[in-house]
């Protein structure tokens, strides 16, 4: 019994000391690719509670929190509305166009086909808005997914409401580009 008990000790020894040793630099992490405190620190919580609540042994813990910590990030963004559908998927070259992302993205039907195209969607909307800069990323983030006001965005950023639209306007011209790669590989799969 008392070896239990010291295992179990010296576990909650090892999750407390890794907590305390990475939390500050997981959350910078986090702050980087989300526009809110909150969700930052609502994701980081997630991700410690997993770890604390694992039970498989875990080699490399650092490795494994930034990979759980990616992963709460794109589920964040995931249960934001879609982001800017008629602006980003919007086909400049035609109107013809016989693949709609609106109808695929949206949770109208739920089939694995379409959770897997989802998934897809989302890391790459993900990985499209880590490589824009902050301040085009973060007035996307803002105005897009966490429905806030140009007006609004101003007034904390201290920016133009023009500046805030030019930003936004890279970055939408970013992520159509990028995501009409992704369909072009999905049409030709």
């Amino acid at each position: 019994m008392t070896v239990a008990i010291d295992m179990a000790a010296e576990r909650n020894k090892n999750i407390s000391s890794t907590i305390k040793d990475i939390s500050s630099r997981l959350f910078g992490f986090i702050k980087q690719r989300v526009a809110s405190t909150e969700d930052a620190e609502d994701i980081l919580q997630e991700v410690f509670y997993q770890f604390a609540g694992n039970t498989e042994p875990i080699e490399q813990a650092t490795s494994w929190l930034y990979r759980v910590t990616r992963n709460k990030i794109i589920d964040n963004y995931r249960k934001h509305k879609l982001p800017l559908a008629d602006d980003v998927f919007q086909n400049q070259e035609s109107n013809d166009d016989p693949f709609n992302w609106k109808e695929m993205l949206l949770p109208s039907d739920s089939t694995p086909e379409t959770e897997y195209l989802r998934t897809i969607f989302w890391e790459e909307l993900k990985a499209a808005l880590d490589e824009l800069p902050a301040e085009q990323r973060d007035v996307f983030i803002q105005h897009e997914i966490e429905d806030i006001s140009f007006k609004e965005i101003a007034a904390l950023t201290g920016e133009s409401v023009a500046t805030l639209i030019s930003r936004k306007r890279y970055a939408v011209l970013h992520l159509r580009e990028r995501l009409r790669n992704l369909k072009d590989e999905l049409l030709n799969y």
